[in-house]
């Protein structure tokens, strides 16, 4: 007599797949636990960035205004490009992306002392614009805005128009410059915004 090679169906005639109940149960229990969602992997309960810590070192996209006294021709205005890096006259490239301003005013003006371009010079850095935040979720109107000193997220909120009514109003995701993980941060408290974050509001559950 010749075998079906079919699997034996369960007591109520269903064929149960194993890894893929496991793996959905697995699933299911990472979305409740608030540490996986469709959008990639969340850390609950993260603490917010100091406000004072925001946007003192320069990251790719800011705009940097460099001045160098008495030397017009090699002032200027400069972006850091995605490599992190900018040009500058006679010096050419260095990086500057991680570098706070008093930082990058010592590394210019010890490469013109150290290339004899310039007896003493005296430099000055200064951020002309930051790379902008992005807002998405439950927001009125998600998109790019431009970062402004002291910004926090309900600020970021307002700027996109406001919540949404489905929107949950006791926690938001961001994910920072660099980083593949999103954080969770409890709205109980003010949260700051740094230049370049992804914002995502989410949707309440209740």
């Amino acid at each position: 007599m010749l075998k079906s090679g079919k699997p034996p169906a369960s007591a109520g005639g269903a064929v149960t797949n194993k890894p893929f109940f496991w793996g959905a149960i697995l699933i299911i229990g990472l979305q409740l636990a608030g540490c996986y969602t469709d959008y990639g992997p969340v850390v609950a309960d993260s603490v917010p960035v100091a406000a004072t810590d925001v946007a003192l070192r320069v990251q790719p996209g800011d705009e940097l205004k460099v001045l160098v006294f008495g030397e017009d021709a090699l002032s200027g205005l400069y972006e850091i490009t995605p490599a992190g890096t900018v040009s500058l006259p006679l010096i050419g490239t260095i990086i500057a992306a991680g570098h706070t301003r008093a930082e990058l005013e010592r590394i210019i003006t010890r490469a013109y002392a150290a290339g004899k371009f310039l007896q003493e010079p005296k430099i000055t850095v200064s951020v002309v614009s930051y790379q902008p935040f992005y807002i998405f979720g439950e927001v009125t109107l998600p998109g790019q805005y431009p970062f402004k000193s002291g910004l926090d997220v309900l600020t970021a909120v307002a700027t996109a128009k406001g919540f949404t009514y489905r929107a949950s109003r006791s926690s938001v995701l961001i994910r920072h410059p660099g980083q593949k993980v999103w954080q969770e941060y409890s709205l109980a408290a003010p949260v700051a915004v740094a230049p370049g974050d992804l914002i995502r509001v989410p949707e309440r559950y209740f």
